[in-house]
């Protein structure tokens, strides 16, 4: 930690705003490139992702997934196992054990490592004249990294307040599982709590005004539906949410159409905002959309020339990797004057749901929107050899190209183990392979990855046709 707020020689040549992921890459690139760095944290560092996201979630979900692959185990012939929740307060403090042991490792550790980087610990924000400050003084520095990050939203529900509800967050700390849930979202926060608590034993209700994963393409959204129902999952959709208000132990939710809904504990999964909101962002001449996130053009500087944003305080591509990608490019754009753009056209995604959903490049809507002649391939996983091998049919996947040049534009993945395969396709898409030429590549047989190369044979084959390997 550093009391003072210069260091040797003056002002900072970089300072830092955010001590999570976007922030360290920052921080790092521009000590690396050779300039003086203030890195300045509020709270807990490392950020969302070790602290509450990503580590904490990927934790427990697979935690209850080896209990769900216990109950499956009788799709095997001979085979008979179980599974059940023994001490849920154990598993989670394994699951904080693991968050404590990766930001020490991940964060704490690797500062002392970078001589050129000052841990700042404060609150930072501008002035009045929109001078950068920490704890109320004056800061200086020559140029500004924005990483702030975001929060769960909470939505602008009567009576929500008064409700004790849990975000994602505070519901990956419960250490006693209530009996029944209404989770409210569907987005991919949503479906991976919904499931997670579901296979927990916990009741779950998942409600939204959109469906399931309304971004992902029709087909997926659709079976991912039906294989979550099948779980026990119940789903609502509804046009709008009216109220919500304790009744004695339990919380009662009401919709705009009528519909009411009611569990021990509620669980709002309905999206992230922005952290843009307590930094005095107009007196320093900085934009904001209508959501709070950051305006930024393509090299990542916002509307002051002296300062830069990247990562979730941006509101775009709120995944932990391309925060640490766009931080990058923010700080060698601001500290070596270089002029290199944000690309995401290639960006893979993932949803840890059970079958796992990832996708890169466009859907077919949005292909088309974008004025693409289009063609597209879907192949059910039982066409699959892994799957079939597996006895776990569950899924699709779907390609998308354009038509005359059969050039690949996206994918998206339906399946077990889905999310370790979507790469394979971000590389078919940086590369601008056909899918005549994504079919004949060549890839092992029996693993997921395979179903790729079939579904680019679907364009023009019926791989029903073929045999093992034949393609």
């Amino acid at each position: 930690m550093k009391d003072c707020c210069t260091p040797e020689g003056g002002a900072y040549d970089l300072a830092v705003i955010g001590a999570g992921s976007a922030g360290f890459s920052a921080a790092i690139t521009a000590a690396e490139a050779g300039a003086r760095v203030a890195l300045i944290g509020d709270g807990t560092i490392g950020g969302t992702c070790v602290n509450v996201g990503c580590v904490p979630s990927k934790a427990l979900i697979r935690a209850v997934e080896g209990l769900h692959q216990a109950r499956g185990a009788n799709r095997f012939d001979g085979i008979e196992a179980e599974g059940r929740v023994t001490d849920w307060a154990a598993t989670v403090a394994q699951k904080q054990a693991l968050v404590d042991e990766l930001r020490a490792a991940k964060y704490a550790d690797v500062l002392p490592r970078h001589e050129n980087v000052d841990y700042i610990e404060g609150r930072a924000r501008f002035d009045e004249q929109g001078r950068l400050t920490v704890d109320g003084e004056a800061f200086p520095a020559a140029k500004i990294v924005i990483a702030t990050g975001s929060r769960p939203h909470v939505p602008a529900i009567p009576g929500v307040e008064e409700t004790d509800a849990l975000d994602s967050t505070s519901g990956l700390d419960l250490t006693a599982l209530p009996a029944s849930l209404l989770v409210l979202g569907a987005g991919y926060i949503g479906v991976e709590l919904a499931q997670l608590f579901a296979r927990a034993g916990v009741a779950v209700t998942l409600v939204s005004r959109r469906g399931v994963l309304p971004e992902a393409e029709p087909e997926i959204s659709e079976a991912l539906e039906r294989y979550l129902a099948d779980e026990g999952i119940r789903l609502a959709r509804i046009t709008g949410y009216e109220s919500v208000a304790r009744d004695e132990s339990t919380i009662r939710l009401a919709g705009t159409g009528g519909e009411g809904f009611g569990a021990e504990r509620l669980l709002l999964a309905t999206g992230r905002v922005p952290n843009s909101d307590d930094l005095n962002l107009n007196a320093a001449g900085i934009e904001t959309d209508a959501r709070g996130g950051i305006v930024v053009d393509a090299q990542m500087r916002t509307a002051n020339p002296h300062v830069w944003a990247a990562g979730d305080v941006t509101g775009r591509d709120q995944f932990v990797y391309m925060a640490a990608y766009g931080a990058k490019i923010a700080a060698r754009n601001a500290v070596a004057g270089e002029a290199r753009p944000y690309d995401n056209g290639t960006m893979p995604w993932v949803v840890f749901s059970d079958p796992q959903v990832a996708g890169v490049g466009l859907s077919e809507a949005q292909a088309r929107a974008a004025g693409h002649e289009v063609v597209t391939s879907v192949l059910p996983l039982d066409a699959v050899p892994r799957a079939i091998a597996a006895r776990d049919t569950r899924g699709l996947i779907k390609l998308v190209a354009e038509a005359g040049s059969k050039r690949l534009l996206g994918a998206q993945i339906l399946a077990p183990e889905g999310a370790d395969s979507i790469q394979t396709a971000a590389m078919a898409l940086k590369a601008r392979l056909s899918y005549e030429e994504l079919g004949d590549t060549i890839m092992p047989y029996l693993t997921t990855v395979e179903g790729l190369k079939l579904a680019a044979q679907t364009f023009e084959k019926d791989v029903a046709a073929l045999s093992c390997c034949a393609g």
